[in-house]
């Protein structure tokens, strides 16, 4: 057996290692007693994910975007980027279908018919500039309305805490604060002995 400690070779009666004196007994009874299998929890895969509702989704989702730190206001910044990146991939496919067929049409190799369609093939980079616009749009109204509200929803919870039944309660004790009193517990408690022993 090898000591788990210093790694050195001993024989297996020894109870200690002779070199750095570890519990080999112990350690011989941890890998007897070592559960061999583990259970399979079916809740740690994607088949959960499967049968997991969509409100549940939902709140995995916006959790994990909680801790990555991904913000509305992010949110509506990376809209807005790719509706210009998008929109600009559109213009530059439409100016390169443009010319390039024009191209083609120039050198005469093209039949009346094809030449007519192929005018017109640039307009395919419409697509993606509509694309591009939709997104900035959204970015900076619709997404920008969400932000407000996401950040109403925040100030609530902070000037609001769950569980407070009105905002007109008082709130709740600070068991921490010390205030002093002007009077002690024990003052003037044995002033009333002074004067029974007068009076015998």
């Amino acid at each position: 057996m090898y000591c788990p400690r210093c790694g050195s070779s001993q024989e297996e009666e020894l109870r200690f290692c002779k070199l750095c004196g570890a519990n080999l007994s112990a350690v011989r009874q941890v890998i007897d007693t070592r559960e061999t299998e583990e259970k399979f929890d079916w809740g740690k895969t994607w088949v959960a994910e499967m049968f997991m509702s969509d409100q549940e989704a939902e709140r995995r989702k916006l959790e994990m975007e909680r801790r990555l730190g991904i913000t509305p206001e992010m949110k509506r910044y990376r809209e807005i980027k790719a509706g210009v990146i998008t929109a600009s991939v559109g213009i530059g496919a439409a100016i390169f279908l443009f010319f390039f067929m024009q191209g083609l049409i120039l050198s005469d190799n093209v039949s009346t018919g094809a030449a007519e369609i192929l005018s017109r093939v640039w307009m395919a980079g419409v697509i993606p500039l509509f694309v591009g616009i939709a997104l900035i749009i959204n970015g900076l109204i619709v997404s920008r309305k969400l932000v407000e509200i996401a950040n109403r929803n925040q100030q609530k919870a902070v000037n609001f805490p769950e569980g407070a039944a009105d905002p007109q309660s008082l709130p709740p004790a600070n068991t921490t604060e010390f205030i002093p009193s002007n009077f002690s517990v024990t003052e003037e408690t044995t002033k009333h002995l002074g004067n029974r022993v007068q009076k015998r």
